[in-house]
């Protein structure tokens, strides 16, 4: 940033926040309530705070104006507090029966959990579980590839296969590839995490299988979240739990996981406009892969949360986008509506990408009229819903509303599958920072409901 530009008094507002919010995380771990809300303070952290670090301020206040840079402190200040505030309430009212509980997450982690008996046996039964819902569906996935076994499971020798492609708009069956679609992501991530925390060799050997068959898929696809999505659990459960040492050698394996990541994800960046990822690895092999990564200038685009929210603020105040009353969020619940059963079931986002400039043609059949969707924030989402004020109390409402949700993950992490749902949730909740949506939380969702039959089923509370 420009010495001469200095951040607005909102700013150091909101950083002292953040800090007092993260103090009490901290200090709160062990009810269940502390991990889900630090998940969501470094989501706040990275997407806001770490967008002006990344990248250029001085040009959002010569673009945008300083004045909408400093309500939009304002509002990450506002979010930060009402936050904090729901969670206290939220909490209480869902999992009033669960307070007097403690986190399964920090027993795993400081008590040595992971050898109790009764959890090992539900880790078997619950990969017992998932195997048999990965074997159905990837036996659809097959017949949808014409028997692709290469292209499915091992994109790096025939080139990846694209068992759940779709146009931008769903047709009549387009919710089913959907559905299918973020399900595997959802059994991507259990299987990781499933090997980090499971003492059993057969079911440790099971789940080190079906990962070294599946995450070859994600990893050599263009969308950097998913990969993180199917990553990141396992790697953390394995990190937090299953690994002994001290903190300083869990950072330092984080911080090298980092670098790979990092490394990895500035290759996609500079290879994905041309063509498909497994077969510029084939083309170039591992070597070429090392050498693009060195010397890749890439930076990644869309950490630019902070800006989007000046954006909406300043298109608010010059009338070129008006508020709409809670349309979107509408737009996000109804979702999971086929558009087969609903033709004229609301797009999403798309009245804010017209804003920013991206319209492009006619919302032709699979496609959607704009050149791309650009993401509000999570704060910035509640914002186009509800207005500068009501609807940073809205994304806050939402953001503690899912933090008493995981929270109740970890209070009943002893059930059977409860802590895949929270390792999973706490890994996509860094996603929510873009956009507060279904589209996000789906994997979460189809685990949860897998979980509530078969506890049903096997009369599990």
């Amino acid at each position: 940033m420009d010495d001469t530009t200095g951040f607005p008094v909102g700013f150091y507002i909101a950083l002292a926040l953040l800090g007092v919010a993260g103090a009490y995380a901290w200090k709160v771990r062990d009810t269940g309530v502390g991990i889900p809300m630090a998940a969501v303070l470094a989501t706040v952290g990275g997407w806001y705070f770490g967008d002006v670090l990344y990248n250029d301020y001085q040009i959002y206040v010569l673009q945008i104006g300083p004045q909408y840079l400093e309500e939009a402190w304002w509002q990450v200040a506002l979010f930060i507090l009402a936050f904090f505030v729901f969670v206290q309430i939220l909490h209480r009212a869902i999992n009033r029966k669960l307070l007097g509980e403690r986190s399964q997450f920090m027993n795993l982690m400081n008590h040595g959990g992971i050898e109790n008996p009764e959890f090992q046996k539900r880790i078997d039964v619950a990969a017992q579980l998932v195997f048999s819902v990965w074997i159905g569906l990837m036996l659809i996935a097959l017949i949808n590839t014409n028997f692709d076994i290469l292209g499915l499971f091992a994109p790096y020798l025939s080139g990846k296969s694209n068992p759940w492609g779709r146009g931008r708009i769903g047709g009549a069956l387009d919710a089913f590839i959907s559905f299918f679609n973020y399900l595997h992501i959802m059994l991507a991530a259990a299987f990781g995490i499933i090997w980090a925390v499971s003492k059993n060799p057969r079911t440790r050997s099971l789940a080190l299988v079906v990962c070294l068959l599946t995450l070859p898929w994600f990893l050599l696809d263009r969308t950097r979240n998913t990969m993180l999505a199917v990553v990141l659990p396992g790697l953390l459960a394995w990190v937090f739990v299953r690994l002994k040492g001290g903190i300083f050698v869990k950072v330092g394996i984080l911080a090298a996981a980092f670098l790979v990541t990092e490394g990895w994800m500035k290759f996609v960046i500079e290879t994905r406009s041309g063509g498909s990822i497994s077969q510029v690895v084939q083309q170039i092999g591992l070597g070429g892969v090392m050498e693009t990564v060195e010397l890749s200038e890439a930076k990644h685009a869309g950490l630019n949360m902070l800006e989007e929210l000046a954006w909406v603020n300043n298109f608010i105040d010059k009338g070129t986008y008006q508020v709409n009353n809670g349309a979107r969020y509408f737009a996000e619940l109804v979702n999971p509506i086929p558009r087969g059963l609903w033709q004229g079931k609301p797009l999403i986002g798309i009245d804010y990408a017209i804003a920013r400039g991206q319209l492009y043609g006619d919302q032709k059949e699979g496609e959607a009229g704009v050149g791309a969707t650009i993401s509000t924030g999570m704060i910035g989402q509640g914002v186009v819903n509800f207005g500068p004020f009501f609807g940073v109390l809205a994304a806050a409402f939402l953001m503690a509303l899912w933090v008493a949700i995981l929270a109740r993950q970890d209070l009943k992490g002893d059930k059977t599958g409860r802590m895949l749902l929270f390792f999973i949730g706490c890994v996509l909740t860094f996603n929510l920072g873009r956009d507060i949506t279904l589209i996000t939380l789906y994997p979460f969702v189809f685990g949860y409901v897998m979980l509530t039959i078969w506890a049903q089923i096997n009369g599990e509370k």
